[in-house]
Order: structure tokens, then C-alpha cells, then sequence
């Protein structure tokens, strides 16, 4: 049991929020939850800022996560919707400080090589993947939802190195430390 961690995995948005919760079980993985917060429909910035506080407060103070991992906003050229998303993200880490959850940061493009090997895959392409290493029977309408789980399963992928592991820059460099691996 001391191996057990519950990770929450947010996708930062001002239209719909996607959060997915997976259970971690030594190397297993375990989907808790996943799902959206609609925002649309909110009159404000600040109203839809305050609802991705408390839902992100209700998510954590239900599951009790022991880490947070968000997707980082992502570098565009419209610097209006940056600055809201960076918000949305800033209100998010705040309900995780809050009830004292370390927070972890991804970037999309490492969120995606983490899941699915390529980090310019499509939204799609990381749903499939994640639907089989969890077992997803349905990929859900609004994939915000799997992009927030992804940021979950990419945090336990990257703190699931084992301690003392060397990166290897490729199957030359690993072939050269390991020749008896290889047949």
C-alpha cells in the first residue's frame, strides 16, 4: 500500500477544463475518473476562473491526490487567449497548493511523446493509446478530457524512471553500455 499514489491530471481551459484521476499501484495503472467541466455557458473570465477553482478544489479534496500534473499552456499567436488559458492554468496549481499537492508541469509536445511515442500526435491518437494502456471502454465526446488524464499517465511515466536509470541518446549509445542485451 505504500506504493499507491493517486495522480490528478488537468487540461487548463477557458471553454471546457478535462481532468482524468488514475490510481498507480506499484507499475499499474488504475483509471479512477475522467471527465470535463463545461465553462462555456459562464458569463466572465473571472466567473469560469472561480468555477476552475472549485472544481479543481472538489476533485482534490474527494480523490486526495498525492500529485498534480498540468498540461503548460502552449506558445500561440493569439496573446488574448494565452493569458486566459495561463490563468485558468495559475487558478488550477492554486487548488492543488491549496490542500499542499506538489504540482508537476507539462508541456503538450512532452505530454504526447510520453503517451504515444510522438509528440506531434493528434488529440485522437493519444485517447487511442490511453483507451488501451487503461482500458477505456469509450473514448469520451470531449477529448479535453483525455488530454487531462494524459497529463496524469506522462507524470507517471516520467517519475516512473528507476532511480540510477542512464538516458541514453539512442541504440548506439545503450548498445555500447549493454553489449550483453543484445543478441
Amino acid at each position: 500500500m505504500i506504493n499507491d499514489k493517486i495522480i490528478l491530471g488537468i487540461d487548463p481551459g477557458t471553454t471546457i477544463m478535462g481532468y482524468g484521476i488514475i490510481l498507480v499501484k506499484g507499475k499499474k495503472m488504475e483509471l479512477l475518473k475522467m471527465g470535463v467541466i463545461h465553462l462555456s455557458k459562464l458569463n466572465s473570465h473571472e466567473l469560469k476562473l472561480k468555477k476552475i477553482f472549485e472544481s479543481t478544489l472538489q476533485l482534490v479534496e474527494e480523490y486526495k491526490p498525492d500529485e498534480f500534473a498540468v498540461e503548460a499552456p502552449f506558445f500561440g499567436k493569439n496573446i488574448q487567449s494565452m493569458l486566459k488559458l495561463g490563468r485558468a492554468q495559475g487558478v488550477a496549481m492554486s487548488a492543488a497548493l491549496y490542500r499542499d499537492v506538489p504540482i508537476f508541469e507539462y508541456s503538450p509536445k512532452k505530454i504526447k511523446m510520453s503517451i504515444t511515442g510522438n509528440g506531434n500526435s493528434s488529440k485522437e491518437q493519444v485517447a487511442s493509446m490511453l483507451q488501451s494502456l487503461l482500458e477505456i471502454e469509450k473514448i469520451p465526446k470531449h477529448l479535453d478530457a483525455t488530454d487531462g488524464l494524459a497529463a496524469a499517465v506522462c507524470h507517471h511515466f516520467q517519475r516512473n524512471t528507476t532511480s540510477g536509470s542512464k538516458n541514453y541518446s539512442g541504440w548506439k549509445s545503450f548498445i555500447v553500455d549493454n553489449p550483453k542485451k543484445v543478441k
